[in-house]
């Protein structure tokens, strides 16, 4: 399988991805749940101060599986006719067309419909439906949700959550600094691994 490479940042230190930490970053699943990658370096530095608590900051590279036509949903971009297919056929209903124009709608869509009822914890209930809707989406082939990382200018690169973390291998891992702005301090980086 082909893979890519993209960058990870965290206060922590681990030898793998682990999705049952999701929350310890920012605590938000914004983009989905998943194992959240950037294209650029300096991006994943800056994450690397995401939570104020943390006093490192790594920039992991990892490999991810590489982009196909059929593997993945983008915010503000239609999803692909083969990924309805699989969906419909999978849950036995329709999907809208409303939800079909926008990956991000498609991927709220399926969350809200995982979400389970009667919980008081909105946050968890909400948090739980983001959880299933990635596994699902896993189990029909797709490999990561994918976002611009500058909605202003998307050419200089992208995010993605990439939804079973077993598909993302680390490669090394960068201990970096980091000024007052949470901004990559140039020529910081030590190679921890």
């Amino acid at each position: 399988m082909e893979k890519e490479t993209f960058y990870h940042g965290s206060g922590s230190l681990f030898p793998k991805f682990d999705l049952s930490h999701a929350l310890e970053g920012d605590g938000k699943v914004k983009f989905g749940y998943g194992v959240y990658v950037t294209s650029s370096y300096p991006s994943a530095a800056h994450y690397s101060g995401a939570n104020d608590d943390w006093t490192e900051h790594y920039v992991y590279t990892v490999k991810i599986p590489a982009k196909r036509e059929d593997n993945f949903i983008a915010f503000k971009q239609p999803v692909m006719p083969s990924i309805i297919v699989r969906t419909e056929e999978k849950l036995g209903e329709a999907i809208p067309d409303k939800v079909r124009a926008d990956g991000k709608d498609f991927r709220k869509f399926l969350a809200k419909r995982f979400t389970p009822k009667g919980v008081v914890d909105k946050k968890l209930a909400n948090f739980e439906g983001e959880r299933q809707a990635s596994a699902f989406l896993s189990s029909i082939g797709v490999d990561f949700i994918e976002w611009p990382y500058n909605w202003k200018n998307p050419a200089l690169g992208n995010n993605r959550a990439v939804l079973d973390d077993s598909k993302v291998e680390i490669v090394r891992v960068d201990s970096v600094s980091l000024d007052d702005k949470k901004k990559l301090v140039p020529v910081s980086e030590k190679r921890v691994r």
